[in-house]
């Protein structure tokens, strides 16, 4: 006789379909449904499922096994780009024939400036020389926190089609920085708002900016929502419930001060 009635390997998905995580938006439940995988950092995908043996000739399978990183909690503090932590042995004194010692191979860190159009800041952030080639390859830093990765979409496409698919943008897989999460929350608040303070004494280059950015445009409602995590939207939610309709959504320059305020706590460490 099963000691539970269901296996707790099912618990998470069966509580969030009762209770107030049922209450939850229907936009929010499916980003924490996205099964999108990360993308080979560490490693290098065979790209076929067949080979052929050299020695034998016949067909056999080959089969990718993803060398897995840890992150650590410093890594939700700034941007590594998808490195982590790899744990492994190496030969002591590159002697093959003496015994294996653990090793963990831990990526480079950089302190750098980074600065966004949307938010009007500049960011001191520990990051990886891999994200600053993202953030080249992306053509901005802005950019690589908006869409690098997965989505290519036209810049024509109605706002409309983009809300379902917007948490897969950037996933969190790829970008795994809750700071990084932050960021992208309060960029699409402001592009949410058109917040008339960014720029006040050029709305020229403000309008600029946001046409700019206009393809990422999601309905305030929608971007209140992203890189909340499963706690912090049930708080969210508890207050939605209590003290009514009312918008309770941060204002992008409160969060915006927020960031500036982790940027100063990373210079000062």
């Amino acid at each position: 006789m099963p000691l539970h009635k269901y296996p707790p390997a099912i618990w998470n998905t069966l509580k969030l379909k009762e209770g107030i995580y049922a209450r939850l938006p229907d936009h929010y439940l499916r980003s924490l449904q996205d099964t999108t995988k990360p993308r080979p950092v560490h490693w290098k995908p065979h790209g076929q499922k067949y080979r052929l043996n050299p020695k034998s000739g016949q067909r056999e399978r080959v089969e990718d096994v993803p060398v897995i990183p840890y992150f650590p909690p410093e890594a939700d503090e700034g941007l590594w780009g998808g490195e982590g932590w790899i744990s492994g042995y190496r030969y002591a004194n590159n002697d093959k024939l003496s015994t294996r010692v653990k090793k963990t191979w831990k990526p480079q860190l950089l302190t750098r400036d980074l600065y966004s159009d949307i938010l009007d800041k500049t960011f001191s952030v520990p990051v990886t020389m891999r994200t600053l080639d993202l953030i080249d390859k992306a053509y901005g830093f802005d950019f690589y926190i908006l869409k690098v990765g997965i989505i290519t979409h036209h810049p024509q496409t109605p706002t409309s089609q983009l809300i379902p698919c917007i948490f897969l943008l950037t996933p969190k897989v790829d970008l795994h920085s809750k700071f990084g999460m932050e960021l992208k929350r309060a960029m699409l608040l402001r592009l949410a708002s058109k917040d008339q303070s960014l720029y006040p004494d050029d709305p020229d280059k403000r309008e600029k900016i946001y046409n700019k950015y206009k393809a990422f445009e999601i309905p305030k409602e929608v971007a209140e929502w992203v890189g909340l995590t499963l706690e912090e939207a049930v708080e969210k939610q508890r207050l939605l419930e209590k003290k009514g309709p009312r918008d309770l959504a941060r204002q992008p320059s409160q969060a915006g001060g927020q960031l500036e305020e982790h940027s100063c706590t990373q210079r000062n460490t």
